[in-house]
């Protein structure tokens, strides 16, 4: 038998012109000739089903420090944006506390809302991206949040949050209270830990150029201005807030492309 399924022509025989035709057809064919007899029918007797396994989802944790809940209103608004995109899904948690309860006290500051765990420095390196969210002080990241990298020691000796994506946003108490700033003196601690800052930059198109009202948020990421206190994130800075969260799910998507 020939490679074909075909007789063998003699040596003594010229083959004919269907039979030749026929041989080049098998070369150029998109399936190999020898392979069609063993092409299952569908729904054959012999076809196996392998059952498909559910695809795991790409993680980004949501990391904060809210004393008033101006940064934890970014932060909802955030994971919404991160579960927007397909094959994502946001975490929320947040850092603990450093501050006694009598001195949150005499700042007036809310409880803490029980529903978000509390993170703890060696669950970061389970995170595919991380968008970390803190107020300033004097132009810096809170010291809560401070306090939170300073205990990622062995997470830096081991390596395990290089290469990774991370963000920022924040909230400022004035318009030059530090909404860029508190970004820029951040990016040290992704630094030393070799991750990526992602920044938005423009990406939010017209948004981000609006002068009609007052809005945080800089090319560094978004931001709320809380004033007193008493003030609440606007619908610009809320979608603000939601658009990081897809650009950021976008990102580790794109970088999780095998």
């Amino acid at each position: 038998m020939g490679k074909g399924g075909g007789c063998v022509p003699s040596k003594k025989r010229v083959p004919s012109t269907a039979a030749v035709e026929a041989q080049r057809g098998e070369k150029n064919a998109p399936i190999p000739v020898e392979d069609e007899s063993h092409v299952a029918e569908p729904n054959s007797a012999s076809e196996t089903t392998t059952p498909l396994r559910p695809v795991a989802k790409l993680k980004i944790f949501v990391v904060f420090y809210s004393m008033y809940g101006h940064v934890e209103g970014l932060a909802r608004r955030m994971k919404k944006g991160v579960d927007g995109v397909e094959g994502m899904e946001g975490f929320l948690y947040r850092v603990p506390e450093t501050l006694p309860s009598e001195v949150l006290e005499q700042m007036n500051a809310p409880p803490k809302e029980e529903g978000i765990p509390e993170i703890k420095a060696a669950d970061l390196a389970e995170a595919d991206g991380l968008l970390f969210g803190f107020p300033t002080r004097y132009g810096c990241m809170a010291a809560q949040m401070k306090a939170f990298f300073d205990s990622t020691g062995q997470l830096w000796r081991e390596q395990k949050l290089a290469g990774k994506p991370a963000g920022f946003f924040v909230s400022t108490g004035t318009q030059g209270g530090g909404q860029e700033t508190t970004a820029w003196t951040a990016i040290t601690q992704l630094a030393h830990h070799g991750m990526l800052f992602v920044p938005i930059g423009y990406t939010f198109g017209a948004g981000m150029f609006k002068m009609d009202s007052i809005r945080g948020g800089s090319p560094y990421g978004a931001g709320v201005f809380a004033g007193d206190g008493s003030r609440e994130p606007s619908d610009m800075e809320l979608a603000l807030a939601e658009h990081q969260g897809k650009y950021m799910a976008a990102v580790v998507k794109r970088l999780n492309v095998a």
